[in-house]
């Protein structure tokens, strides 16, 4: 009996311990399924990625997914740190595990299989496992609602920041699984990752449809420059102005919101010409 009164007795204790836990989010898609699981009141501090839901961008930023700093993420003082795989420098990570903080590498991978392992491995970290199965259940079923029927629509997805070289996405990359996810074609064949755009490629893959991030149209100068990159005013797409701007953390994550974001981009392939 008196076992039972002091683990009860130590409840509120233990509740009040995981309630202190200083969590750090580095990669948008770690922060989205942080939210999702009501676990944002233990959140400290994310990286410059995490930009959704609004609410991340009211806390503090620790630096660039790929250029971060021990420094930063231990200015904070976090107990725990839920890392994407993309994270880097690998050296800064693991100073700030010898500074006894818990470093949590969450996978990533070019399958959508990986949203459902990314949910897992989040939940039993912030000990949230009841939250993640259902979050679980839920990404299932939006992700079996997926298109089954191929389209026979050819896609270009352009990469383009501010002062970068546009690129087309080829093979073993998010945007060609998402693509292909919405039954459709990536117009880009015959190279792997990201590469500049020719116009010889361009031509040569004749796109359907242009896809391409919000931010990437702003930085080009608006819509009416993307027609302008080489080759694409020879293509379908660009003789139809065919061009689906689109959240890149959203369909490329590979978090909560890519189930929504595939449905979006077929929606926009079956209204094409």
């Amino acid at each position: 009996m008196k076992k039972w009164v002091v683990l009860l007795s130590a409840l509120p204790l233990l509740a009040f311990a995981s309630a202190q836990e200083k969590i750090i989010t580095l990669g948008g898609d770690v922060t989205e399924i942080v939210y999702a699981l009501g676990a944002q009141g233990s959140l400290v501090a994310r990286d410059s990625t995490s930009q959704w839901p609004p609410a991340a961008n009211d806390l503090p930023d620790v630096g660039y997914l790929r250029q971060l700093s021990a420094e930063g993420i231990l200015s904070v003082r976090p107990t725990l740190v839920l890392a994407s795989a993309q994270a880097q420098p690998t050296l800064a990570l693991k100073q700030v595990e010898q500074s006894h903080v818990n470093v949590v590498t969450v996978p990533g991978s070019h399958d959508l299989s990986v949203i459902d392992e990314k949910i897992r491995v989040i939940a039993e970290a912030i000990h949230q496992q009841s939250q993640g199965e259902a979050l679980r259940q839920t990404l299932r079923e939006a992700l079996a609602t997926l298109p089954s029927t191929p389209l026979n629509k050819r896609v270009l997805f352009i990469l383009n920041h501010g002062g970068m070289t546009a690129m087309a996405a080829g093979q073993q990359t998010g945007a060609d699984a998402a693509i292909r996810a919405a039954g459709l074609q990536n117009a880009m064949q015959g190279f792997i990752r990201y590469q500049p755009l020719s116009q010889e490629g361009v031509i040569a893959s004749q796109p359907d449809l242009v896809v391409i991030a919000q931010d990437g149209v702003t930085a080009l100068g608006g819509e009416e420059n993307l027609w302008s990159l080489p080759g694409l005013a020879q293509t379908p797409a660009g003789r139809h102005k065919q061009m689906l701007a689109i959240d890149d953390m959203a369909l490329l994550g590979f978090s909560v919101r890519t189930p929504e974001a595939i449905q979006q981009l077929r929606a926009k392939a079956e209204q094409l010409p």
